[in-house]
């Protein structure tokens, strides 16, 4: 799927609008009962500080105790969803909470409740 054209507002640079509707899928590695779609970084746009992430978390959808090699940033719009790490610590994060994890830290994301939950995820973009 294509983004929406770019606009011009007067003297401005171009905004790189993605619609919600536009947003193509990806896969996710180990999450399970969990959709994505790429809101902002490639394939839709190229920003030079961050991509950005939609995730729906379907009731019991997680994310299976994994590391990535970079930060992630989480903010949850709807639901909660439960954050746990391979030091047993964990941490449900609420409406509008948000969540570090640092590179290389490993997490899981767990959906423990009977709502679907949506996680805003942002991370840098990615390495050409």
């Amino acid at each position: 799927m294509a983004a929406s054209p770019s606009l011009n507002l007067a003297g401005t640079p171009d905004m790189k609008i993605v619609r919600r509707s536009d947003a193509p899928p990806y896969v996710a590695p180990k999450h399970i009962g969990v959709d994505a779609f790429r809101l902002q970084g490639p394939p839709v746009s190229s920003p030079s500080f961050c991509g950005v992430g939609l995730s729906f978390y379907e009731p019991s959808g997680r994310a299976e105790m994994d590391a990535g090699p970079t930060e992630k940033l989480y903010v949850l719009l709807e639901g909660s969803l439960t954050v746990s790490l391979a030091s047993g610590e964990t941490a449900t994060l609420e409406v509008h909470d948000s969540c570090l994890i640092e590179s290389n830290e490993m997490r899981a994301v767990e959906n423990r409740t009977d709502r679907q939950a949506v996680l805003l995820v942002i991370t840098p973009p990615p390495v050409a």
